[in-house]
């Protein structure tokens, strides 16, 4: 694997520091979200020139720290299409961004169909899924000419709730360039979380071939709530998953998520250790 930990959740002081800090701790990668890692200066779509792109990259070959993830984590299923509008063109800056600063992939969740980005069984309907569909296509579009990845990462919560829905996704923009972050976590809810290594098995049965990176955390269930904790301290099922990773996914990019600087590198040794341990399918 290429484990690795957000830029976010990484002790430092500046941009200068962050990539050295995250290799100190033993990581190989990060998932960079501009407005949230980066403390000297305001991030938006004008920020985001070749020369801040050119000096991260420095950073990053200095450190030995890939950007597996360039995050943009908004709604493109947003009703207000004033708002979309301005959200479409901000994918686009991260994927010229991401053209640059030699990024694996821009990441995005898969929104709501609401303005405040908020749970509503709404999302889960047909007609949401269509939306988020219909606003989706461009910045795919705009990501084939840029020769960038979009990765969208389902979440019980938003709209592609679960893997089916996923590969209908894929399926109807079918794209080289769309692919899939896969956090089992995320699909995990108080309804299923006892059918978990069925919702692995899914994930890449359905998906597999369009995985291309991993987040990596837990869950415990506490008073009928799924909660998510850091690797190593919850109820996931490590060993299927790390089997699963071992078998088809040699040198995926694997992002530690829920961790502090403190507990960053327990969950980074036991989520080795898993992997170490892990037995091949096939």
């Amino acid at each position: 694997m290429r484990i690795g930990v957000r830029g976010h959740d990484v002790e430092h002081s500046s941009l200068d520091s962050l990539f050295g800090n995250i290799h100190k701790q033993g990581f190989y990668c990060t998932q960079l979200a501009l407005s949230k890692a980066v403390k000297e200066f305001k991030v938006n779509n004008g920020v985001m020139t070749p020369g801040l792109a050119f000096y991260i990259r420095e950073l990053c070959i200095r450190n030995n720290v890939d950007v597996a993830v360039l995050g943009c984590y908004l709604n493109l299923a947003n009703p207000n299409k004033e708002q979309l509008a301005k959200t479409q063109n901000t994918y686009k800056a991260h994927i010229r961004f991401a053209s640059l600063v030699g990024a694996g992939m821009v990441g995005t969740e898969t929104g709501a169909v609401n303005e405040e980005y908020s749970f509503t069984p709404d999302n889960h309907t047909d007609e949401a899924l269509k939306t988020f569909i219909e606003g989706l296509i461009p910045v795919v579009e705009y990501a084939e000419k840029m020769g960038v990845i979009i990765a969208i990462e389902p979440v019980y919560k938003h709209i592609v709730c679960d893997f089916k829905r996923a590969r209908k996704v894929l399926d109807a923009v079918n794209s080289p360039n769309l692919q899939l972050i896969f956090d089992p976590v995320n699909v995990i809810h108080a309804g299923n979380y006892e059918r978990q290594d069925e919702i692995i098995r899914e994930a890449f049965e359905l998906c597999g071939e369009d995985i291309c990176c991993m987040h990596l955390k837990d869950f415990v269930v506490d008073n009928g709530e799924v909660k998510s904790v850091i690797s190593g301290r919850g109820l996931l099922n490590y060993p299927l998953l790390m089997s699963y990773v071992k078998t088809y996914k040699p040198f995926v990019h694997c992002l530690l998520e829920d961790t502090k600087p403190d507990n960053a590198a327990e969950a980074k040794h036991f989520v080795e250790d898993m992997y170490d341990k892990a037995e091949l399918l096939c």
